[in-house]
């Protein structure tokens, strides 16, 4: 079976799209078929902006009266899973590590966190400061190392969006503009199907909103982790009260609940990517996409792992697990899925700028 349905996504891309927009039965389905009406001709620009809107619910492709055996052989899901991917590849900095994970996410996933891990078992020798976690490795050793390896890929990531914002031909932001983008993002609106009965991408057949709400887990539990992280920052150096934290304490509370919706959102995740139809997506890079899936779901279990059995012999063995995936996430969130919500989110900047 070949890697890739269409030897020119973007070409076949603009077919599908010039029929599409001759019919216009789905427009109501989601933000692609209102974008794609506003145009009567399509430069690559154009074609990047609508696949990177499409959420591949693939309800249009259900209702479509032009997929094979028609002539036609619309499939606009498939072929706008593949520019989309097309487009992080060629927008990632360094372009050749976004291809090489979309296409072996999940062996340089797994090797990462191994790598890291062992790193960081090592590491545990050497003398730590304070109790719990320090102990085995200390703040400032733990500073510098997550600190680059949190500002260098949010650079490479900047850089990707700035060359994705030229390609679309985005203009200036308002305020207006990333207000309709972070409603949209929040509420999965895309996700919901035309008329808000869900989407289609498990079953072919009925509609479900559970693919919306496993992203809502995910969205949700990482963005708890991630007040975890703040609330023990504010809390180590403007309160002078360093980690370990008590089990009723914010960093406790946010990173305990974000890590169990993580891990549920993943294996959700991971079951509807099971269940999709795999001719309706692209098939290149579902390596990357399950090696992403199991990079997250390793970072909160090992978090999770790492709260119950920190006080057991099994503690520095986790901890270098846990170090481990949450520096390979980091250090891989540019080139994996994780960056597809930077991308989808300026789609809908971009969106939102058209509609005004």
């Amino acid at each position: 079976m070949p890697d890739n349905l269409y030897p020119s996504p973007i070409e076949e891309a603009r077919r599908q799209a010039q029929i599409c927009n001759a019919c216009r039965y789905c427009e109501g389905y989601c933000a692609v078929f209102p974008a794609m009406h506003m145009q009567r001709a399509f430069s690559d620009g154009d074609i990047t902006q609508l696949a990177n809107l499409c959420h591949n619910c693939q309800n249009c492709h259900d209702a479509c009266q032009y997929t094979a055996p028609h002539e036609f052989a619309l499939n606009l899901p498939a072929v706008l899973a593949e520019v989309r991917q097309d487009s992080w590849e060629e927008t990632a900095v360094p372009r050749a590590l976004g291809q090489a994970f979309h296409r072996s996410g999940t062996l340089i996933a797994g090797a990462t966190v191994l790598i890291m891990a062992l790193l960081f078992w090592l590491a545990r020798h050497l003398p730590g400061e304070g109790t719990g976690f320090y102990a085995i490795l200390g703040h400032g050793a733990m500073l510098a190392i997550f600190l680059p390896a949190t500002l260098l890929p949010c650079l490479a990531i900047a850089l990707g969006l700035r060359r994705y914002w030229r390609r679309v031909e985005g203009g200036p932001i308002r305020l207006a503009h990333l207000r309709a983008a972070f409603g949209s993002a929040a509420r999965m609106r895309n996700l919901a199907g035309g008329h808000g009965e869900g989407c289609t991408f498990e079953t072919g057949a009925g509609f479900t909103h559970h693919r919306r709400y496993m992203h809502q887990l995910v969205l949700i539990g990482f963005l708890l982790c991630f007040a975890a992280t703040v609330t023990g920052t504010i809390l180590h150096y403007i309160f002078a009260i360093p980690a370990p934290y008590p089990v009723f304490s914010l960093p406790k509370l946010f990173g305990v609940t974000g890590g169990i919706l993580l891990c549920l959102g993943c294996l959700g995740m991971l079951r509807a990517k099971l269940a999709g139809r795999a001719e309706l997506q692209a098939r290149a890079v579902r390596g990357g996409e399950f090696g992403f899936i199991a990079l997250l779901f390793t970072v909160s279990a090992s978090g999770l792992a790492l709260y119950a059995f920190g006080g057991t012999a099994a503690l520095e063995g986790l901890l270098a697990l846990h170090l481990g995936a949450v520096l390979s996430f980091f250090l891989l969130t540019p080139y994996s899925k994780m960056a597809h919500g930077f991308y989808r989110l300026a789609a809908l900047v971009r969106d939102a700028q058209r509609s005004a």
